[in-house]
């Protein structure tokens, strides 16, 4: 008998992260399927930030954990030799994601004579310089649309390496990322492209959410409980920020189709809240979030061990194979929408979608467990588990 999805869900963690990575990853796939009318009840939609800032920052919480404890008992060779092993893997990864993504697109253009699609989705360069675009594409240099996430995280990765001393001193290694971070948005330092212009999320303004994520990782939960308290006040203020920019978000994207054009200055002002280089705007934002949900939803929280709770749990512990599955289902999905738009291919895309990224997750956490599944239910997370 197959296992239960609880009993695949690995132990002694704190499942709050899981969960939410968990999350995050469905909704990159729902974000990533145009057309996808579930989209428009996602978190881009009424926040500055959207679900890679905190897959981001929850890469980041969880290497600290991971990566902090190897280096205490083991040493930085042994640690960095590990974060290192993981680049090799995020690498291959990315470029087998890379070649089947390509093929799955130029097919399909092929198939369904929507040369817009190879256009829309910067693959056109395979059709010019095929040789010159793939080395281009094992060089990092170009990511056409949906494959540029992967890089990142490789790179945030490398510079986590030589970064590793520093976990001993989380404030020291949060001043060093925030001047760096400060001086790639003031001084426009970015790593080159093949196109010409630099990365869509630049890697230097990055690593200091994913840098924020260690540290809050490596900090002390009672000086952490102390330096970030509860404030209701605070929390209604926030909430009501992100009421207001849900209003003006909609207005800007979606007011036109129902009647209501928004002032051209406010779409410019939105515009300049720009993703490359996380603006300051959508990084409060996510930090605001993350200081909400961490006092909203405590570690020992029954329902994290629940059975509507673990099928995220066990996406978000294996992130890497199900976000590879979700940008190739993603574009499964925008064809069968694109076939039928109605309300039932709606839902369809979407059960079908969660449904088969969840399938991915047991499978990968079955295959870990050489075919085992563990006996019992969910365990709680372990005592001391960091906020």
């Amino acid at each position: 008998m197959p296992a239960p999805i609880g009993s695949l869900v690995r132990p002694g963690r704190d499942l709050r992260v899981d969960v939410l990575r968990g999350i995050a990853l469905w909704f990159i796939f729902v974000d990533h399927t145009p057309g996808n009318l579930l989209g428009q009840a996602t978190l881009r939609n009424v926040a500055f930030c959207d679900a890679t800032e905190f897959f981001v920052l929850l890469a980041g919480y969880a290497g600290g954990i991971a990566y902090g404890r190897m280096l205490e008992r083991e040493g930085w060779l042994r640690a960095a030799g590990r974060v290192a092993g993981r680049v090799g893997t995020l690498y291959v990864a990315h470029i087998f994601l890379f070649v089947v993504f390509t093929a799955q697109v130029g097919f399909s253009a092929a198939a369904l004579d929507q040369a817009a699609y190879l256009d829309e989705l910067q693959l056109d360069p395979f059709g010019q310089e095929p040789y010159r675009a793939l080395l281009e594409a094992l060089l990092l240099r170009y990511q056409p649309a949906f494959l540029d996430i992967l890089p990142l995280y490789i790179v945030l990765l490398a510079m986590f390496v030589p970064a590793l001393p520093l976990l001993a001193r989380p404030g020291l290694l949060l001043a060093l990322s925030a001047t760096l971070y400060v001086a790639a948005r003031l001084l426009d330092w970015e790593l080159p492209s093949w196109t010409g212009s630099g990365w869509f999320f630049n890697p230097l303004a990055w690593q200091f959410l994913f840098a924020i994520g260690v540290a809050l990782a490596r900090a002390d939960p009672q000086r952490l409980a102390r330096l970030l308290p509860w404030n209701r006040g605070m929390a209604v203020l926030g909430l009501l920020a992100m009421a207001g920019t849900a209003l003006l978000l909609n207005l800007v994207w979606h007011g036109p189709f129902r009647g209501v054009e928004a002032p051209e200055w406010l779409a410019s002002a939105l515009s300049s809240v720009d993703k490359t280089g996380l603006h300051p705007a959508r990084l409060a934002s996510v930090l605001f979030l993350t200081w909400l949900l961490g006092h909203l939803i405590p570690a020992g929280s029954g329902w994290l061990n629940g059975a509507l709770a673990a099928p995220f749990a066990l996406m978000g512990q294996h992130s890497l194979p199900v976000f590879c599955a979700g940008i190739f289902l993603s574009f499964l999905g925008r064809l069968a929408i694109e076939a039928s738009a109605g309300a039932a291919m709606q839902v369809a895309v979407n059960l079908a979608g969660l449904a088969a990224l969840i399938l991915v997750g047991i499978v990968s956490a079955w295959y870990a467990e050489g075919g085992r599944g563990r006996k019992g239910a969910l365990p709680a997370p372990a005592q001391g588990a960091r906020p």
